[in-house]
């Protein structure tokens, strides 16, 4: 271990022997976790009608801001704190981050706490991200902003505890999630199942054409993703060492192998070669592979990338069989392929991949003869996806019936949009080019006028034209 100085102390009195190349990681990763999220709001922006994509970028980016003041106030104590003694949940022991700075972390000995403190934030902000997608062209943004903090609070800070902090009953099970298949892939899907259903669907569903706008802005968020789950799955080894290469090794690949085979499995429908069905299959390996990242090899993650994308394709089926709008498949991707996900590391894990960091121990899954862990995977699995659901739909429930938090926006706003409705700016701004003779000069020049452009504007431009 290297040090940062030849001395125990610091004059501060915290230890000083952490690993800077660990922090420096840790914090890196954390840079790059941070970048999701907007990447999440550009990938569903895409995907969504034009009157509605702004809101979906800003309600990303609000996110991180929200969860980060809740994680300030409670939230990393109730998740992280040392001396919490509950299964289920910590205590407030480090509220408004009491006592965190300077000691070995919960997670590493290597890293200090505050370091973990805010790299764990990037991930709890990301969660409830994906989550609004569900509820994208009709739910009001100011509910669902306080939906936000009370989500991740009752929510994501238990299971992500029962997970990842020592006490915990899944840690203690001997439960594997190595960045977060169930406290963040299997709570956001099951939360997105319960919010669709709860706000109900979108005004012309099943006679409209809800098709994406703008694929340039999928495009982009699936490189946003893609480039920050190196953080997201190679960070959470904290530190800079062969697990943390191998877990960016396998996410690579899953994605990849995701992206390829959702493409080819649409192509056989289409004879196209879908940009969508690419950016949704590569996403759906990235989720396949987080739970498995530091648990699994190459091949496996060929193999859990393919899986991945197969289930989470025909999973997208659910919502036309079951007569639910979740509008942008959140459920389908996050919550079906968190779950393949959590399963497939049961069977591919091997103790001498998590022993690539000189540190963890395992008996690993199937593969090494460890039949039992499948049951570990399934037990973790569908409790984060049931308590999820359920609590999610009562939170819900609740905001609904308070006067000022109704969910859902009415129907002449929805129509509007909500970027012109809530948020009173719009994504685009098209740029229209008008011919005027002038008399005095007699020429002619081009000018150019702002137009916004809305659906709703144009629907009413034609619906007047109609009339007349």
């Amino acid at each position: 271990m290297s040090t940062n100085s030849t001395s125990g102390a610091s004059p501060s009195g915290y230890a000083t022997q952490f690993n800077s190349g660990d922090i420096a990681w840790t914090l890196a990763s954390t840079a790059l976790v941070w970048l999701m999220v907007p990447g999440v709001g550009y990938f569903y922006s895409g995907m969504a009608r034009s009157k509605n994509a702004l809101s979906l970028i800003m309600l990303s980016v609000i996110s991180i801001a929200v969860v980060s003041v809740q994680w300030f106030v409670w939230g990393f104590s109730l998740t992280f704190s040392k001396t919490a003694t509950n299964g289920f949940i910590g205590n407030l022991d480090n509220a408004f981050l009491r006592g965190v700075l300077g000691d070995p972390s919960i997670g590493s000995p290597n890293i200090p706490d505050l370091v973990f403190c805010i790299f764990q934030c990037m991930f709890a902000a990301i969660t409830p991200a994906l989550a609004i997608g569900a509820a994208a062209e009709r739910a009001r943004l100011l509910p669902m902003i306080i939906f936000i903090f009370v989500w991740t609070t009752i929510v994501y800070d238990p299971i992500a505890c029962w997970t990842w902090n020592s006490s915990g009953w899944s840690f203690k099970l001997g439960g594997l999630d190595f960045a977060g298949g169930t406290p963040v892939h299997i709570s956001s899907g099951a939360a997105s199942l319960a919010y669709a259903l709860k706000l109900g669907k979108r005004h012309g569903h099943g006679t409209e054409d809800f098709k994406p706008h703008n694929m340039s802005n999928v495009v982009l968020g699936t490189a946003f993703l893609w480039f920050g789950w190196f953080g997201f799955n190679g960070g959470s080894a904290l530190a800079g060492n062969l697990r943390a290469a191998m877990a960016c090794v396998v996410t690579n690949a899953a994605a990849a192998t995701g992206g390829l085979t959702w493409m080819l499995l649409d192509y056989r429908l289409e004879r196209k070669f879908s940009a969508l069905g690419f950016c949704s299959g590569a996403v759906t390996g990235l989720v396949a592979i987080t739970p498995a990242s530091g648990f699994v090899g190459p091949a496996a993650s060929i193999a859990i990338g393919f899986i991945g994308a197969v289930v989470c394709n025909f999973a997208c089926k659910l919502k036309h069989w079951l007569n639910y709008d979740d509008a942008l498949d959140v459920f389908a991707v996050h919550g079906v392929g968190g779950f393949v996900g959590d399963i497939l590391t049961g069977i591919f894990a091997e103790s001498y991949v998590a022993g690539l960091d000189n540190i963890t121990v395992i008996p690993g899954g199937w593969l090494n003869g460890h039949w039992i862990q499948i049951a570990y995977q399934l037990a973790d699995g569908v409790t984060g996806m049931s308590y999820s659901f359920f609590m999610t739909y009562i939170i819900l429930t609740v905001m609904d019936k308070i006067p000022g938090l109704s969910l859902r926006i009415d129907i002449e706003r929805e129509i509007a949009g909500l970027d012109a409705a809530e948020i009173g700016e719009n994504a685009y701004y098209h740029v229209d080019k008008i011919l005027i003779h002038d008399p005095r000069t007699n020429e002619t020049k081009i000018v150019e006028q702002v137009r916004k452009d809305t659906d709703s504007t144009e629907k009413a431009a034609d619906a007047s034209l109609n009339n007349e």
